[in-house]
């Protein structure tokens, strides 16, 4: 029914997909898999016209296509149910529904009759009871999902690709949705289902296709593979020297946190500890709850928790209760949480240690200017402390966020994600800084997506699974085949961990 073959795309520099092959059947559940920023949603943004390729064929129903843009696709019968559902909170499930395709009569005027008795036809063919007055935000994630389905469906889609469909839903819900896909299989409709979870694929799909670094590595029927074959095309690559060599023993427990729950963002019953000088990964696929941790035990949102430092129990409410207790976070979004744009590089710096510059009430310059050129020598920032921040790349936009954080002399550091969009030479430096920090009796929680990251510089790794912690894997064990396993809901062997 389509075929892709030798796809290639580039943005600029950046090699996304170097000859990606993907073929799906007629009537066919066809899971697309592989690591964040293999390039699966890229191929489907180029088969659906949002992304233009640079090389490659496709073919749709043996015709050669190339869609222009996502309007052009649907169209001809290719809809793409994307991760953040494209639902108008303030409208009606009716007016989503039909938001671009509005029927009217020969007069132009709007025809609703007709609208709700083509939108009740579809509901009855999904099997699906609800309002068509319903304010579409007042919709449960799972319901907002099957608006975005018969909005699908109403268009005669033939090919429907979703992109983790079921991320934000219940067990309820993902039985509705695997009960859905089953019928509209059954009337000749294909799905391309891109999802990290494994029990799911193994549920739903018909064939899969991993991909890896921008390339297709393995083609099979489901029936003819298996969860480890999955897991190890997912992960086989070997890492790089850019790690520097651990040095450090990891001492004392430092701090323990045990009951951690928040039951907005889902997080439940989370416990562990960090040792002194420690580097402690925290690994899981997106949408996992990583980050919903550490903002809940920096006290940026509320949750249960009960925390002892050294042995005495902390209330953290606050991130200046956190900060009194000598922590810092630095937040995954840079430029919106960690930084002020149009500060310079030096009162970005200072900013949270404002107290030690200060003298009644009046800040200290001299120290201050002290304090930005040596620790911008330090981290290799060769730009003038008085720059603006927003003038930096994001390597050196990274390393102002650590500066302000080392400034405090805080003893536990969160770095969520800490070299997200930077270069290499730059990421290297960051791990170096780590390495030195920890060498100094600093303790470290690292989250990252990038599993070689989480590899080469974790002394132990707590991988996170759908709000909960799913297990520990202890140094000698740190693998990506271990971490995925768990991450994608499995369980180690034995002899995988301590």
């Amino acid at each position: 029914m389509l075929e892709m073959a030798g796809i290639h795309k580039a943005f600029g520099q950046n090699k996304v997909l170097t000859g990606v092959d993907f073929n799906l059947k007629e009537a066919s559940v066809h899971a697309l898999m592989g690591e964040n920023g293999a390039g699966k949603s890229t191929l489907m943004k180029i088969l659906v016209g949002i992304h233009a390729k640079d090389k490659g064929e496709i073919k749709f129903q043996n015709k050669n296509v190339e869609y222009k843009d996502a309007q052009m696709s649907e169209d001809a019968g290719i809809t793409f149910i994307h991760q953040e559902l494209n639902i108008w909170p303030e409208l009606t499930v009716l007016e989503n529904l039909f938001i671009g395709k509005e029927m009217k009569n020969k007069f132009g005027i709007l025809n609703e009759k007709k609208m709700k008795k083509e939108a009740l036809k579809v509901f009855e063919k999904l099997n699906f009871n609800i309002s068509l007055k319903k304010v579409a935000g007042k919709c449960s994630i799972g319901e907002q999902q099957m608006i975005e389905i018969a909005k699908a469906l109403m268009t005669n889609a033939k090919i429907i690709i979703m992109d983790e469909p079921t991320a934000a839903l219940t067990d309820k819900e993902i039985t509705q949705l695997f009960k859905l896909i089953k019928t509209l299989q059954k009337q000749g409709v294909s799905f391309v289902y891109i999802s990290h979870r494994m029990a799911e694929i193994f549920e739903i799909s018909d064939e899969i296709t991993v991909m890896r670094d921008g390339k297709t590595v393995l083609y099979k029927e489901t029936k003819d593979t298996n969860y480890d074959e999955i897991v190890k095309s997912m992960v086989g690559r070997d890492l790089t020297e850019q790690f520097p060599k651990r040095t450090v023993t990891p001492g004392e427990t430092v701090m323990e946190v045990k009951s951690l729950s928040n039951d907005v963002q889902g997080i439940k019953d989370i416990s562990f500890s960090l040792k002194q000088g420690e580097i402690l990964g925290f690994s899981g696929l997106m949408g996992a709850g990583r980050t919903e941790i550490m903002r809940s035990l920096f006290g940026i949102d509320k949750g249960h928790k009960d925390i002892e430092i050294k042995g005495k129990s902390v209330s953290i409410k606050t991130p200046e209760d956190a900060m009194k207790h000598g922590l810092g976070l630095i937040t995954e979004n840079r430029k919106d949480e960690g930084l002020i744009l149009d500060f310079s590089i030096e009162h970005n710096m200072v900013l949270p240690s404002l107290k030690s510059f200060s003298n009644k009430g009046f800040i200290k310059e001299q120290s201050t200017h002290v304090f930005a050129d040596q620790i911008s020598k330090r981290l290799n920032i060769k730009t003038d402390r008085k720059a603006l921040v927003s003038s930096l790349s994001g390597g050196n936009q990274q390393k102002v966020v650590l500066a302000k954080w080392i400034g405090t002399g805080a003893q536990i550091l969160i770095l969520d994600e800490p070299t997200r969009g930077i270069d290499v030479g730059a990421k290297r430096e960051i791990y170096q800084l780590m390495n030195e920090l920890t060498e100094r009796g600093v303790s470290i929680i690292m989250i990252s997506s990038e599993l070689p990251e989480v590899i080469g510089m974790s002394d132990r790794v707590i991988v996170v699974q759908e709000g909960s912690i799913k297990g520990e894997v202890e140094h000698e064990y740190i693998t990506e085949e271990n971490i995925m396993t768990l991450a994608t809901g499995g369980e180690l062997h034995a002899t995988n961990h301590s």
